[in-house]
């Protein structure tokens, strides 16, 4: 037997119709919220779509620890940094839907809205006050200097004999 079939729920109607929607959805049976499908984003809840959608990028440096942040067509005012217990980096901000009007007919939606949240711990050797970001073509730049480390002073020793 072909493992196409299971493929499509197996189901020889959605082998034979290549145009059908009917397709194995790997994430059916984990706990998502219901209405959740990650396979099929026309059924993501509003509340949740902007979440995946916030895509963040943490890069460490020798001076800092990096954050780019893509948050397309977001102002800075929408957009929350904030350091919440103890080392935890927090960006949030919402997306809003926008005003409908009854004489407007959607023909497609794919724009997310909602609320997103992203968290990371920070390590132990940064400098909590002195976070800095900024915002510039919707990108979100966090930057969080670490503390430097001291090296010891070598000294050489001669060596007598």
């Amino acid at each position: 037997m072909s493992l196409i079939p299971s493929f499509f729920g197996n189901r020889r109607s959605s082998v034979s119709n290549p145009f059908s929607l009917d397709v194995w959805d790997p994430f059916r049976d984990f706990p998502f919220p219901s209405g959740y499908s990650p396979a099929l984003s026309s059924q993501f809840p509003p509340e949740t779509s902007a979440v995946v959608n916030a895509r963040v990028d943490w890069k460490e440096t020798p001076e800092a620890h990096v954050f780019k942040a893509d948050l397309p067509g977001l102002r800075k005012e929408e957009v929350k940094v904030e350091v919440e217990d103890d080392r935890v980096l927090q960006i949030s901000g919402q997306r809003k839907i926008e005003k409908e009007d009854k004489n407007d007919t959607w023909h497609r939606v794919e724009r997310s809205s909602g609320m997103f949240s992203r968290r990371f711990r920070l390590p132990e050797n940064v400098k909590m006050d002195q976070i800095k970001a900024s915002m510039e073509s919707g990108v979100l730049t966090v930057t969080v200097p670490k503390v430097e480390v001291t090296k010891p002073d070598v000294k050489a020793i001669e060596i007598s004999g």
